[in-house]
Protein backbone atom coordinates (compact mmCIF):
# COMPACT_ATOMS: atom_id res chain seq x y z
CA UNK A 1 0.00 0.00 0.00
CA UNK A 2 2.85 2.50 0.80
CA UNK A 3 4.95 1.83 -2.43
CA UNK A 4 1.21 2.12 -4.12
CA UNK A 5 0.59 6.13 -2.45
CA UNK A 6 4.20 7.09 -3.48
CA UNK A 7 3.78 5.75 -7.14
CA UNK A 8 0.71 7.98 -7.11
CA UNK A 9 2.97 10.76 -5.31
CA UNK A 10 5.31 10.41 -7.91
CA UNK A 11 2.23 10.65 -11.13
CA UNK A 12 1.19 13.50 -9.41
CA UNK A 13 4.31 15.52 -8.72
CA UNK A 14 5.45 14.76 -12.44
CA UNK A 15 1.82 15.90 -13.74
CA UNK A 16 2.44 18.85 -11.91
CA UNK A 17 6.05 19.38 -13.61
CA UNK A 18 4.75 19.08 -16.80
CA UNK A 19 1.41 21.54 -16.39
CA UNK A 20 4.24 24.18 -14.91
CA UNK A 21 6.41 23.37 -17.90
CA UNK A 22 3.50 23.94 -20.10
CA UNK A 23 2.43 27.13 -18.71
CA UNK A 24 5.80 28.14 -19.02
CA UNK A 25 6.51 27.68 -22.29
CA UNK A 26 3.00 29.74 -23.47
CA UNK A 27 4.56 32.97 -21.07
CA UNK A 28 8.06 32.48 -22.68
CA UNK A 29 6.94 32.71 -26.06
CA UNK A 30 4.19 35.43 -25.40
CA UNK A 31 6.09 37.22 -23.27
CA UNK A 32 9.94 36.22 -23.96
CA UNK A 33 12.16 34.40 -21.08
CA UNK A 34 14.11 37.30 -19.14
CA UNK A 35 10.75 38.74 -18.58
CA UNK A 36 8.27 36.10 -17.62
CA UNK A 37 8.67 35.71 -13.69
CA UNK A 38 8.24 32.62 -11.59
CA UNK A 39 4.73 34.39 -10.11
CA UNK A 40 3.79 34.75 -13.55
CA UNK A 41 4.07 31.07 -14.59
CA UNK A 42 2.65 29.83 -10.86
CA UNK A 43 -0.62 31.75 -11.62
CA UNK A 44 -0.68 30.29 -15.04
CA UNK A 45 -0.03 27.08 -13.98
CA UNK A 46 -2.23 27.39 -11.08
CA UNK A 47 0.04 26.58 -8.44
CA UNK A 48 1.95 28.15 -5.52
CA UNK A 49 5.01 30.19 -6.13
CA UNK A 50 6.95 27.80 -3.71
CA UNK A 51 5.51 24.67 -5.70
CA UNK A 52 8.05 25.54 -8.51
CA UNK A 53 10.27 26.55 -6.11
CA UNK A 54 10.61 22.63 -4.57
CA UNK A 55 9.60 21.07 -8.21
CA UNK A 56 12.42 23.22 -10.46
CA UNK A 57 14.29 25.36 -8.10
CA UNK A 58 15.52 28.15 -11.01
CA UNK A 59 13.29 28.83 -14.34
CA UNK A 60 16.73 27.15 -16.29
CA UNK A 61 15.17 23.97 -14.91
CA UNK A 62 11.84 24.19 -16.40
CA UNK A 63 13.45 25.76 -19.59
CA UNK A 64 15.27 22.18 -19.50
CA UNK A 65 12.10 20.02 -19.22
CA UNK A 66 10.45 22.13 -22.11
CA UNK A 67 13.32 20.70 -23.96
CA UNK A 68 12.54 17.52 -23.15
CA UNK A 69 9.05 17.29 -23.64
CA UNK A 70 9.40 18.75 -27.20
CA UNK A 71 12.01 16.83 -28.04
CA UNK A 72 9.71 13.38 -26.68
CA UNK A 73 6.13 15.08 -28.58
CA UNK A 74 8.33 15.31 -31.88
CA UNK A 75 9.49 11.39 -31.24
CA UNK A 76 12.92 12.97 -32.10
CA UNK A 77 15.45 9.95 -31.01
CA UNK A 78 12.99 6.91 -31.68
CA UNK A 79 12.87 8.97 -35.65
CA UNK A 80 16.45 9.39 -35.46
CA UNK A 81 16.84 5.89 -35.23
CA UNK A 82 14.94 5.04 -37.91
CA UNK A 83 16.42 7.31 -40.09
CA UNK A 84 19.27 5.88 -39.61
CA UNK A 85 17.93 2.58 -40.11
CA UNK A 86 17.35 3.51 -44.44
CA UNK A 87 19.83 1.61 -46.38
CA UNK A 88 19.13 3.91 -49.56
CA UNK A 89 21.26 6.75 -48.99
CA UNK A 90 18.58 9.61 -50.80
CA UNK A 91 15.96 7.95 -48.70
CA UNK A 92 18.01 8.43 -45.42
CA UNK A 93 19.13 11.89 -46.80
CA UNK A 94 14.91 12.86 -47.30
CA UNK A 95 14.47 11.07 -43.94
CA UNK A 96 16.63 13.77 -42.28
CA UNK A 97 14.74 16.27 -43.82
CA UNK A 98 12.12 14.75 -42.37
CA UNK A 99 13.41 14.63 -38.89
CA UNK A 100 14.36 18.52 -38.99
CA UNK A 101 10.68 19.13 -39.65
CA UNK A 102 8.90 17.28 -37.50
CA UNK A 103 11.11 19.15 -34.36
CA UNK A 104 10.28 22.01 -36.23
CA UNK A 105 7.00 21.58 -36.41
CA UNK A 106 6.55 19.80 -32.76
CA UNK A 107 7.68 22.90 -31.33
CA UNK A 108 9.19 25.70 -33.49
CA UNK A 109 8.15 28.02 -30.48
CA UNK A 110 10.47 26.02 -28.51
CA UNK A 111 13.29 26.97 -30.78
CA UNK A 112 12.24 30.33 -30.61
CA UNK A 113 12.17 30.70 -26.87
CA UNK A 114 15.90 28.86 -26.91
CA UNK A 115 16.91 31.85 -28.86
CA UNK A 116 15.94 34.31 -26.91
CA UNK A 117 16.71 32.68 -23.57
CA UNK A 118 20.73 32.84 -24.93
CA UNK A 119 20.81 36.53 -23.50
CA UNK A 120 20.56 35.11 -20.08
CA UNK A 121 22.72 33.78 -17.39
CA UNK A 122 26.11 31.82 -18.30
CA UNK A 123 24.28 28.92 -16.36
CA UNK A 124 21.41 29.21 -18.95
CA UNK A 125 24.12 29.61 -21.83
CA UNK A 126 25.19 26.21 -20.80
CA UNK A 127 22.24 24.54 -20.89
CA UNK A 128 21.34 25.74 -23.75
CA UNK A 129 24.43 24.59 -25.58
CA UNK A 130 24.36 21.06 -24.15
CA UNK A 131 21.15 21.04 -25.63
CA UNK A 132 21.88 22.39 -28.91
CA UNK A 133 25.39 19.81 -28.70
CA UNK A 134 22.61 16.63 -28.49
CA UNK A 135 20.23 18.08 -31.57
CA UNK A 136 23.34 18.66 -33.45
CA UNK A 137 24.99 15.28 -33.04
CA UNK A 138 22.53 13.66 -34.04
CA UNK A 139 22.18 15.55 -36.92
CA UNK A 140 25.83 14.74 -37.40
CA UNK A 141 25.75 11.27 -37.15
CA UNK A 142 22.81 11.38 -40.22
CA UNK A 143 25.32 12.85 -42.24
CA UNK A 144 28.26 10.76 -41.30
CA UNK A 145 26.47 7.80 -41.94
CA UNK A 146 26.42 8.01 -45.24
CA UNK A 147 30.69 9.35 -45.46
CA UNK A 148 30.88 7.06 -48.50
CA UNK A 149 27.85 8.42 -50.62
CA UNK A 150 29.33 12.12 -49.95
CA UNK A 151 30.31 14.06 -52.99
CA UNK A 152 31.79 16.80 -50.43
CA UNK A 153 33.62 16.21 -47.47
CA UNK A 154 32.44 15.10 -44.27
CA UNK A 155 32.86 18.41 -42.21
CA UNK A 156 31.24 20.48 -45.01
CA UNK A 157 28.79 18.09 -45.47
CA UNK A 158 27.14 18.26 -41.57
CA UNK A 159 27.43 22.20 -42.21
CA UNK A 160 25.37 22.44 -44.99
CA UNK A 161 22.74 20.53 -43.02
CA UNK A 162 23.42 22.47 -40.03
CA UNK A 163 22.67 25.54 -41.94
CA UNK A 164 19.83 24.24 -43.89
CA UNK A 165 18.52 23.41 -40.30
CA UNK A 166 19.30 26.97 -39.03
CA UNK A 167 15.89 28.28 -37.16
CA UNK A 168 16.29 31.53 -39.50
CA UNK A 169 15.63 29.51 -42.13
CA UNK A 170 12.44 27.85 -41.03
CA UNK A 171 11.29 31.26 -40.06
CA UNK A 172 12.14 32.51 -42.79
CA UNK A 173 10.70 30.08 -45.09
CA UNK A 174 7.52 29.05 -42.97
CA UNK A 175 6.31 31.53 -40.41
CA UNK A 176 7.13 34.98 -42.76
CA UNK A 177 7.25 33.48 -46.56
CA UNK A 178 3.87 31.13 -46.18
CA UNK A 179 5.48 28.00 -46.56
CA UNK A 180 3.92 24.60 -45.44
CA UNK A 181 6.64 22.46 -43.55
CA UNK A 182 5.74 19.89 -46.05
CA UNK A 183 6.97 22.07 -48.42
CA UNK A 184 10.29 23.17 -46.66
CA UNK A 185 10.98 19.69 -46.32
CA UNK A 186 10.94 18.95 -50.08
CA UNK A 187 13.11 21.78 -49.80
CA UNK A 188 15.61 20.87 -47.29
CA UNK A 189 15.76 16.98 -49.06
CA UNK A 190 16.10 18.26 -52.22
CA UNK A 191 19.03 20.45 -51.23
CA UNK A 192 21.05 18.04 -49.33
CA UNK A 193 20.38 15.29 -51.92
CA UNK A 194 21.84 18.14 -54.56
CA UNK A 195 24.60 19.07 -52.61
CA UNK A 196 25.80 15.96 -50.73
CA UNK A 197 25.19 13.03 -52.95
Amino acid sequence: MAEAVKTYRQEQAEATKIRIAQAARRLFAANGYGATSIDAIAKEAGVATRTIYSAFGTKREILSLICDLWLKDAGAVEFAGEVLALTEPAARLRGAAQWLTRLYSAGFDVVLIFDAATDESAETRALLRSKLAGRNQVMDAMIASLEAELRIPLKQAQAVYRALAAPGVYQELVDESGWTPAEFEQWVADSLERQLL
